[in-house]
């Protein structure tokens, strides 16, 4: 029996995406999220559909959050949050992410990269 293997970094994360060709990153822009498609997303256009949370092995305050978000128009990709010490995002970025509505629990466990 084969033991499935578990994604524990967030470069392993981040390479599955890629490999599905799912490493379209949001980007937060004045005018809502962009995904490099010529395309601006307000929160009601999009959905979180996972979250991956990432704690520095040897830095505790090394840490981030992925958030896997698919579009209305099906584009699938992601936007990274680091948190504590070394987060770079201001406020506004805090308040989209929180408007953007989150997949069920249930649903999130259906979703495998």
């Amino acid at each position: 029996m084969q033991i499935p293997h578990e994604m524990t970094t967030l470069s392993e994360v981040l390479e599955k995406l890629r490999v599905k060709k799912m490493d379209n990153e949001f980007r937060l822009e004045p005018e809502g999220f962009t995904a490099g498609k010529g395309k601006t997303y307000q929160p009601e256009d999009l959905e979180i559909i996972k979250v991956f949370r990432f704690e520095g092995m040897t830095d505790p305050s090394d840490m981030s959050i992925l958030y896997i978000i698919q579009a209305k128009d099906g584009l699938v990709g992601y936007s990274l949050d680091a948190y504590g010490m070394y987060s770079e995002h201001e406020e506004d970025y805090d308040n989209f992410i929180r408007l953007i509505p989150t997949r069920g629990h249930e649903e999130q466990l259906l979703f495998e990269l």
